[in-house]
């Protein structure tokens, strides 16, 4: 389906600067902009892309001012990045939805499913689940025993979701995560370790992502908290009694160790690692890598490093690590002067 310039500045309360009639019918990059479509400048750094894009309509900041002439139509709105984000999520919303369940998908004669579900081939539903309304459930994935699922829930392809866990309204379950898997609980014996029974479950509630290859796993009692809005990426790992705080998000191969609290509107960047029975404040950032190792008890805090610190006296600490070469052939030679002076007033 086409759609004109003006037809997408009315939607994004946007300006037009050129061809109001100029059509698109998908999306492109900037910088591989192809005639027919519709890309977005947000970021200074791929300006100057824009002056030679095909891209037929280009979504810009009002603040931006070309250095040089534009071919392209420009719709100018407050943020480009958000709008062609509402014109993403609007175009995958006008996709036909799937319905109907495989004849080769099983399904518990226990189980309850709602309207307008679709269930491919050799997707498993167990005994005494209950799926909503309009959830899709992908190839080979399996719902276990007494699992509930909310309305419009999307669980791809080979996710597991394990016994008595509970998913909420509008979650996505990308491939190959696991809900619901025992917490790492063992107790030291004179025969090695004996498994301390993990009995609690998984919550996961309101339109929560959990990326590819993400592990969530239950609690020893009571449950694992996924709070309404939280965006896993791939290959994170939660482990037992862990609460994750509302519209926290989380980089890929983030680890977290067992009952910590992790507050509102953190976010992880990739391959933070957290130590268990800790609290995290709300609002935390926490850079590429670092390590947490106690409490972060400030709200909106910032910080890095191994173990992890607050942001600006990490920068102070590694200008002098760099430096530290330079450093010990200073000390090393006042060394020497110093020992030079103690010898010569013997």
């Amino acid at each position: 389906m086409d759609f004109s310039a003006r037809q997408i500045a009315d939607y994004l309360h946007g300006t037009i600067e050129g061809n109001e009639n100029a059509t698109v019918s998908t999306f492109s990059k900037i910088e591989e902009g192809l005639p027919g479509t519709i890309t977005f400048l947000a970021n200074p750094a791929y300006e100057n892309y824009i002056y030679n894009t095909q891209a037929t309509i280009v979504l810009v900041n009002d603040t931006f001012t070309p250095a040089q002439p534009v071919s392209a139509t420009l719709i100018r709105v407050p943020n480009a990045y958000e709008a062609i984000a509402a014109l993403l999520t609007l175009y995958e919303q006008s996709k036909p939805r799937k319905t109907g369940i495989h004849p080769l998908a099983f399904i518990d004669p226990t189980a309850q499913v709602g309207n307008d579900c679709y269930i491919e081939p050799f997707a498993v539903v167990g005994a005494h689940a209950v799926i909503g309304n309009g959830v899709q459930i992908y190839a080979h994935s399996t719902v276990g025993e007494c699992v509930k699922i909310g309305n419009d829930t999307i669980i791809y392809p080979n996710v597991s979701i394990y016994h008595d866990c509970i998913i909420g309204n509008r979650v996505i379950l990308h491939s190959g995560s696991v809900i619901g898997a025992d917490g790492f609980g063992f107790a030291p014996s004179a025969d090695g370790y004996d498994k301390i029974p993990q009995i609690g479950i998984v919550t996961i509630e309101d339109d929560v992502e959990v990326g590819a290859n993400t592990c969530l796993d239950r609690s020893t009692m009571g449950t694992t908290l996924i709070s309404r809005g939280v965006k896993l990426d791939n290959l994170v790992q939660v482990a037992h009694n862990v609460t994750i705080g509302t519209n926290t998000v989380m980089s890929a191969q983030v680890g977290v160790a067992g009952s910590t609290k992790i507050g509102a509107a953190c976010t992880f960047g990739g391959k933070v690692g957290v130590a268990g029975h800790i609290h995290i404040a709300d609002g935390t950032t926490a850079g590429a890598t670092a390590a947490i190792a106690g409490n972060v008890n400030k709200e909106g805090t910032t910080i890095l490093g191994i173990p992890a610190i607050d942001a600006r006296r990490f920068a102070r600490c590694n200008a002098v690590f760099r430096n530290l070469p330079d450093l010990a052939a200073e000390v090393q030679a006042l060394k020497r002067e110093l020992a030079e002076l103690k010898k010569d007033s013997k």
